[in-house]
C-alpha cells in the first residue's frame, strides 16, 4: 500500500504555484523583449536559462526540505496547472495583431 505524504505534497503545490506563475510571466516578458529587440536569440537564451534555473533550484530546495518525493509530485502538479492557465489565457481566440494580414 502506498502512503501519501500529504504535508509534503501540499507544500510542493503551494510553493510550486507562485514559482510556476513566475516562470510563465518570465516567458511572456522574455518573448516581448525578444520580439522588440535586435538580438532576440540572446534575450530568449538568457530568459530561458534564468527561468529554468530558478524553477529547478526551488524544486530541489522543496524536495530536500521535505525529504519526500511527494513534494516533487505537488510541485509538478502546480507547474502543469500553471501551464494550463497560461495556455488558456494566451489562447488565439483573442484578436491577433495579424488578423487582417492573412494574404500578405
Amino acid at each position: 500500500m502506498i502512503t501519501v505524504d500529504w504535508h509534503a505534497a501540499l507544500l510542493g503545490l503551494s510553493v510550486g504555484i507562485p514559482v510556476s506563475a513566475l516562470f510563465f510571466a518570465g516567458l511572456a516578458w522574455g518573448m516581448q523583449r525578444a520580439l522588440s529587440s535586435g538580438k532576440p536569440g540572446l534575450w530568449l537564451m538568457v530568459s530561458s536559462f534564468s527561468r529554468i534555473a530558478v524553477l529547478l533550484a526551488v524544486g530541489f530546495w522543496v524536495t530536500s526540505t521535505t525529504g519526500s518525493n511527494w513534494a516533487v509530485a505537488g510541485y509538478a502538479l502546480a507547474f502543469f496547472l500553471a501551464r494550463l492557465v497560461a495556455v488558456l489565457w494566451a489562447r488565439p481566440g483573442k484578436a491577433a495583431a495579424t488578423t487582417g494580414q492573412e494574404g500578405i
